[in-house]
């Protein structure tokens, strides 16, 4: 890892690429504990803007921010025993305090589920105490040893988890779908990585949820990687955790609830889908740093100028974008390009004595290396046009991957040709036997069972709904809707892949 530069390139070694970026980039170190890792005020500043987009659309929603220990007693994680049966593999437990045995182990926050449910059996009694909408901005630690990546996974993360807890089955429903679309925005909009929507199987759904709804991306080695969740507890934790209220018809009822999650795994996903040979490339509206100004000058006679018009154009472009003046002297205007480069800034303003003499600067784009001189009074304009641009550019990009490297297939050969190389949309009869022998013969999962209704998935890849496309079907196979394994009659559509 001495090279400045990433040495591999990425679509001949997609693992080391991405290890060698995480890292030259200065996202983040390996901690001296095996699974953990350091992220660097760089990363944490992508975590940031993560957190500050998010955390304004869970106010706007109505939700509020509280914090919880990172210790849980044994006992309350047993009050649900399916739930607690799904993490405890994964558990770390605290066993002393200091030189004396604990009558009672503590385990380290897997999720907050039971810690936050039994602390909300305190806080309800009426129907006036409800919707509680409550949300975490945490850490989560999950034994992670054998198989761990770099933001993707590891036995610590970063992320935010929320609870809330309704009167009715229905709007626990909402609130699940809510979140769900929210994240989606999140994702789409900010982070420009296309997702599918949908529902996790029984098989693959959060263990103690009625259903778990989900947002799937695929990553540029054919890969699924999970963004985001949202799941409908109904009433299986209320109940075990006594959470009730009294309803306006005076009469005593369990409570309805939800869980949702997105962790810094985007981060990883942002580095994964947009990123190149050359390192990151960050979109504009989730960059730390949206422009870097860069003076470019060889002796004396220039430099006071062009420093004087790059704190000009730096003091100008401030009040509107998220810009740095890189005036270091101890480097070349090369390392620094290459460095920026490296930190994947979307735009940069290279502005030397030429540039000074006509009034013009010159803006060199990331995601595709084209510069354009324009000038002064064209900047502001220019750069506004620019930085959108490169945003929907990177979102088109990686929309165009995901739909050509999603194939609709009618038979279990054809499955397994195309499941090394992304989503393989098929009919499913629902039964897990099959999607267990799918997982076995071809490690591949259900990765999303897609609304049939599109009130959240709104591409036009997913508008068939429930059926195939009439130019996917092969003549002679029209109306054939059995399942891709066992050749049942099946009722629905899953999305399957291998998967992070």
């Amino acid at each position: 890892m001495n090279d400045l530069g990433v040495t591999v390139k990425k679509d001949e070694d997609f693992a080391e690429w991405y290890i060698q970026v995480v890292l030259k980039s200065n996202l983040l170190d390996y901690a001296p504990i095996k699974g953990f890792i350091v992220l660097k005020p760089y990363g944490y500043a992508i975590w940031e803007r993560i957190r500050e987009v998010a955390d304004k659309r869970f106010k706007e929603s109505g939700h509020q921010n509280a914090f919880l220990p990172t210790l849980i007693p044994e006992s309350l994680l047993s009050k649900e025993a399916e739930h607690f049966e799904g993490f405890k593999p994964e558990v770390f437990w605290v066993t002393h305090a200091g030189n004396d045995e604990l009558g009672e182990r503590l385990a380290l926050r897997p999720t907050s589920e039971t810690l936050a449910y039994e602390i909300f059996s305190r806080w309800i009694r009426s129907y006036r105490d409800l919707p509680l909408k409550i949300n975490f901005w945490n850490t989560a630690l999950r034994a992670e040893i054998k198989s761990t990546k770099p933001l993707i996974r590891t036995s610590e993360f970063l992320w935010q988890e929320g609870h809330t807890v309704h009167a009715s089955k229905e709007e626990a429903e909402d609130e699940a779908r809510l979140m769900l679309s929210i994240y989606k925005e999140i994702i789409e909009e900010y982070l420009a990585i296309p997702v599918i929507a949908g529902y996790k199987s029984d098989k693959e759904k959060f263990v103690g949820a009625d259903y778990t709804l989900t947002l799937e991306a695929l990553m540029p080695d054919g890969r699924a990687l999970q963004m985001g969740t949202s799941h409908n507890l109904g009433q299986n934790f209320s109940r075990p955790f006594n959470i009730k209220f009294l309803g306006k018809d005076g009469k005593e009822h369990y409570a309805w609830q939800t869980s949702w999650g997105i962790s810094w795994r985007l981060i990883g996903a942002l580095v994964m889908i947009h990123g190149d040979d050359k390192g990151l490339v960050l979109p504009p509206r989730i960059a730390p740093i949206q422009i870097v100004v860069v003076p470019i000058f060889y002796g004396d006679d220039s430099k006071h100028s062009v420093i004087d018009k790059c704190k000009n154009v730096y003091a100008l472009l401030r009040d509107r974008f998220r810009v740095h003046l890189d005036d270091r002297e101890e480097y070349t205007p090369g390392y620094k390009f290459n460095d920026w480069e490296l930190k994947g800034v979307p735009l940069r303003v290279e502005i030397g004595p030429r540039d000074v003499k006509q009034g013009k600067v010159v803006l060199a784009r990331r995601d595709d290396s084209r510069k354009v001189s324009v000038g002064d009074e064209e900047l502001l304009d220019a750069v506004t046009n620019m930085l959108e641009d490169i945003q929907h550019s990177l979102y088109r990009r990686a929309y165009e991957f995901l739909k050509s490297h999603t194939f609709s297939t009618l038979t279990y050969d054809e499955f397994k040709e195309h499941i090394e190389h992304g989503f393989v949309r098929a009919y499913w009869c629902g039964s897990q036997e099959c999607e267990l022998r799918i997982k076995e013969e071809t490690g591949a999962d259900i990765r999303v069972i897609p609304f049939t209704d599109d009130s959240i998935n709104d591409t036009d890849m997913l508008k068939e709904g429930g059926m195939m496309k009439k130019e996917q079907v092969r003549d002679g196979d029209e109306g054939d809707t059995r399942c891709i394994y066992c050749r049942r009659s099946a009722g629905k559509i899953a999305y399957f892949a291998k998967a992070y």
